[in-house]
């Protein structure tokens, strides 16, 4: 695939990122860049179970919705967020701190080669052959923040580089959105932080999707789209009746305390409902 070269003072270069206070003067990308609204998911490379299901639903969902999701190809948060969008056949552009020959990490590379089989793309303002130093990280991040209308920030440590771009978006004006956690956990320590400082906060999809619905040109139904098979499991027993905690953990097949984790995750998003004396249903999404 050719290595496409978007100058600064052309009409391909992306609007937005051309109204930040130091847009790159020369893009290269590998593959068009996608039609329709960004928003930015990013976050730590360390994300505990919590971050990765709602980077997961957060981009499936959003991605479904008609949203171009943009991240930084790493590790983590980064990750999930370009796998959800695939997954939901949806458009997702990563943006690289190298050159388009150097896919860093390497075992991202399978990911690199999905998203642009996928119709999405990467960007990168390194020529070829450019290595991926740590401060290329940093500027790359102001490139993930300019491409997007809003940039959601899921979890990270006080030190974590995602901050890099939360802060960024926020020096130019640009909507934060952050996903709250428990205030012991270090991975929640930099989205809570950012609360404090002008994001904020959400809980799902809907509430993304309620603030930038003026940018898609059809609003659909939202369907409750599984996390992973376990909870595609727990979802399709409850349909089917086994609505208590106690035929849940004979039916599934899963422990007790792994059944307990999955289930308040799905509570936590939407997916269930606690009928209460130890009964629940899958709650439908309009």
């Amino acid at each position: 695939m050719q290595i496409n070269q978007i100058n600064f003072q052309t009409a391909e270069y992306p609007e937005l990122l051309a109204e930040i206070s130091s847009p790159p003067t020369l893009l290269y990308t590998l593959g068009d860049l996608p039609t329709g609204p960004y928003i930015a998911i990013v976050g730590t490379r360390r994300p505990t179970s919590y971050g990765r299901h709602m980077a997961y639903q957060l981009a499936g969902e959003l991605a479904a919705a008609g949203f171009v999701i943009v991240s930084g190809l790493a590790a983590g948060i980064d990750g999930v967020a370009h796998q959800a969008a695939l997954d939901a056949g949806g458009k997702t552009v990563a943006v690289l701190g190298s050159g388009l020959d150097r896919i860093y990490p390497s075992s991202h590379r399978k990911l690199a080669m999905d998203i642009l089989a996928s119709k999405g793309t990467l960007v990168t303002e390194f020529p070829v052959g450019t290595i991926p130093f740590p401060k290329n990280f940093v500027m790359r991040n102001r490139i993930i923040a300019g491409l997007s209308i809003g940039t959601i920030f899921v979890e990270g440590d006080v030190k974590s580089g995602a901050i890099h771009t939360v802060k960024f978006a926020l020096k130019e004006s640009r909507t934060v959105m952050v996903v709250p956690g428990h205030v012991t956990s270090p991975m929640s320590a930099g989205p809570n932080n950012i609360l404090r400082e002008g994001g904020t906060p959400i809980t799902g999809s809907l509430d993304v999707i309620e603030e930038f619905k003026h940018y898609l040109s059809v609003t659909a139904p939202l369907p409750v789209r599984a996390a992973d098979p376990r909870e595609a499991l727990v979802t399709k027993l409850l349909k089917q009746g086994h609505n208590t905690t106690q035929k849940l953990i004979i039916s599934s097949g899963l422990s007790p305390g792994e059944l307990a984790d999955i289930m308040s995750l799905m509570e936590i998003s939407g997916k269930l409902r606690n009928l209460g004396s130890g009964q629940w249903a899958a709650r439908a999404r309009t």
